[in-house]
């Protein structure tokens, strides 16, 4: 008997079928891979396992559980929820409640299932099995990394000694290193406890590393599944083969330019520091934090340059002092033989300098139209004409593929890759020298992502365009970078082009990024 058991699950919303006639069997102890582009259905159908779809789907079907179909009580449901199937959310930030301390949450899970009197031991015990350190219970989740809260929702999940857990997307925000961390983490936990695991993500990598079968999803179908290593090595739907085909970042996707001599120097960075003094009530919060460290780094024009480097080393503050959106402490940049320190940027040197962000759909306003959000940086320029203006907003969204007719529309009327283009017309819209991109694709679909990450290297050799890449992700450093900087608690540590760097590197923490690097599908 299979512990979970879909049989013609069908999930509507309105008029919109967002799951098709979806059936699957999971055997008690396996780990099943669920991969697809965003909107396919994979977050759907493992909500559906839950038992916590929205009030607004209408569902057809069944989802059967060791045998039983799920209650449609809510009170029974919760009960199953909390004493048999375990649920890791994507970001452990919005999924945390930001008032109780990370023990209280915990304890909050466990008092489903065990008594009082043993609540404080389960709580270090599962802080012990997922490697975090006792004394964390006693903090909130702001004072956790991103790493550490992922952690902390997996123990929430195991609290219960659950026979399923479902992990939706667990690393798609995390560095590479901690990324391979949490995915051992996993592992292991489902091996020692024989624990059954739906774990679903755009990440082809990850689900291979970690799962021993897999299904494809595609507009709310399930287009393929079987074995791991059968799916992946020899897929049988197109949909499939694209998918494999994007993961192997297959095309070299960078530029030919000629570098690095004082006189081709676009940018530099000399000794540049950012100290932050923290203020209020918890423990060693007056403490000042140096987050950039001394950083001496040039960028020549028209070079594309990556930064890598575990979260909080210092990458985004680096890049927003850069742009101009943050002050150095000390040291100064200086930007085509104009110096300033992060404060003091001239309107017009400012509109030379664009900044992507990382999350593309919290960074534009709800409330203005497309055209209204792309136009916002031309106030650096000083006064221009409506006509000036109207040639500008459809020279940048048809440089990124779009049509003149969307300017009209909202943000939320746009898929996640439409968003990233859209950002990326923004950054353009000044007719920038150096565009800073943050995480670029980090939230995308492996398919989207290789078509932003070609759109971007054509921008480059249309534009002649400098660029500052952030990413965790170093498969898509070794397609574009020219050259590639790493650093480790605010400095810079090392660096070299990616062929070099990657093939020999020499500082520790180089090593440990090469070392877990998952391995490239088969």
């Amino acid at each position: 008997m299979a512990l979970v058991d879909i049989r013609d699950l069908t999930i509507t919303f309105g008029q919109h079928e967002a799951v098709s006639g979806l059936s699957l069997r999971i055997e008690r102890g396996e780990r099943f891979g669920i991969i697809g582009e965003s909107g396919s259905g994979k977050s759907l159908t493992a909500l559906a396992i839950a038992g916590l779809l929205p009030e607004s789907a209408a569902v057809s079907g069944q989802v059967l559980f060791e045998g039983t179909v799920l209650p449609d009580d809510e009170r029974d449901m919760t009960r199953l929820r909390g004493r048999h199937i375990g649920m890791v959310f994507q970001e452990p930030m919005t999924a945390l409640n930001p008032l109780m301390t990370i023990g209280e949450q915990i304890e909050e899970a466990i008092r489903l299932s065990e008594t009082s009197e043993i609540v404080p031991l389960a709580v270090s015990a599962l802080l012990d099995e997922v490697g975090l350190a006792p004394g964390l219970a006693a903090r909130y989740p702001h004072q956790l990394s991103g790493g550490q809260r992922q952690r902390a929702m997996i123990a929430m999940a195991l609290a219960s000694k659950p026979e399923l857990m479902i992990a939706d997307e667990p690393t798609s925000a995390l560095d590479v290193i901690t990324q391979r961390t949490v995915l051992d983490l996993i592992s292991t936990i489902c091996r020692r406890r024989h624990m059954t695991l739906i774990f679903i993500s755009h990440d082809i990598r990850a689900v291979a590393a970690l799962c021993t079968r897999i299904g494809v999803m595609r507009a709310g179908e399930l287009v393929e599944q079987g074995v791991t290593g059968d799916v992946l090595r020899a897929p049988v739907a197109d949909y499939t083969r694209e998918l494999v085909a994007a993961s192997r970042m297959e095309r070299r996707l960078r530029s030919s330019a000629s570098l690095n001599d004082d006189r081709a120097a676009l940018l530099r960075v000399e000794g540049v520091g950012r100290i932050y003094r923290q203020s209020g009530i918890w423990p060693g919060c007056g403490a000042p934090v140096r987050a950039v460290d001394q950083v001496e780094l040039t960028i020549g024009t028209g070079e594309c340059v990556a930064l890598v480097g575990p979260s909080g080393c210092g990458k985004t503050t680096l890049a927003r002092i850069i742009v101009g959106l943050d002050k150095a402490s000390d040291g100064r940049m200086v930007f085509d033989g104009t110096a300033y320190d992060g404060s003091n940027l001239p309107p017009l040197l400012r509109a030379n300098m664009s900044l992507v962000f990382q999350d593309p759909f919290s960074s534009f306003d709800p409330r203005m139209t497309i055209a209204q959000s792309l136009g916002e940086p031309l106030h650096l320029l000083g006064r221009i004409s409506g006509e000036e203006r109207e040639a500008r907003l459809r020279e940048a969204i048809e440089a990124v593929g779009l049509k003149a007719a969307m300017l009209a529309r909202y943000p939320h009327e746009f898929s996640g890759g439409q968003r990233q283009r859209l950002a990326i017309a923004r950054a353009l819209v000044t007719r920038p020298r150096l565009v800073v991109l943050d995480e670029p694709v980090s939230a995308l679909d492996v398919s989207v992502r290789g078509d932003i990450l070609a759109l971007l290297a054509r921008l480059q050799a249309e534009h002649g365009l400098t660029y500052l890449i952030i990413s965790h992700d170093l498969d898509m450093v070794a397609a574009m970078a020219d050259r590639v900087l790493v650093m480790e608690k605010g400095r810079i540590v090392e660096e070299g082009t990616p062929e070099t760097l990657f093939a020999h590197p020499e500082h520790p923490l180089t090593k440990a990024l090469m070392a877990a690097r998952l391995p490239e599908v088969a």
